[in-house]
């Protein structure tokens, strides 16, 4: 299981980590705390589905959100760097993203999914279009943060 090998890797690394979820709802928070004695490494994280709560919660400029929008690798990148700065944390990670039905335009499907992962001042964003309902985007996204974050991890 990722969220196995995540929290793993973060103790070998002697690393913490914090999360930030949009259109994933807490699901890989959610997984991570499955994990006996993840409160080692997982120092906490935020749902911030608003853009206000992006924005009070983790730092996200409002110039970032009007020039880009909340599905956007720079909304994710700040809201990556800025849950690790909350919770005093090695690593953030954040995803936000659109689950559908709704909300989908030509430029940004239903599915569109940034993922941004900020260490020790780096930061990298990913961008992915998964595909089927609204659950399946979720798990998929999820999915795919607990990968990237795995690959990110020294």
């Amino acid at each position: 299981m990722l969220e196995v090998e995540v929290l793993d890797g973060l103790r070998r690394a002697g690393l913490t980590i914090a999360i930030a979820e949009s259109c994933t709802g807490g699901r890989i928070c959610d997984r991570l705390t499955d994990v006996p004695g993840s409160s080692e490494r997982f120092m906490g994280g935020v749902v911030a589905y608003s853009n206000a709560s992006k924005v009070s919660l983790l730092g996200v400029s409002p110039s970032t959100l009007k020039a880009f929008g909340a599905v956007s690798e720079e909304c994710a990148r700040e809201m990556a760097t800025g849950v690790a700065k909350a919770f005093g944390a090695d690593m953030g990670v954040a995803v936000t993203g659109i689950a559908g039905p709704g909300g989908g335009t030509p430029e940004k499907p239903v599915g569109l999914v940034f993922i941004a992962i900020a260490r020790k001042g780096e930061r990298a964003a990913f961008r992915a279009v998964f595909d089927g309902d609204r659950e399946r985007v979720k798990a998929q996204a999820t999915e795919e943060a607990l990968r990237l974050t795995l690959g990110f991890i020294p």
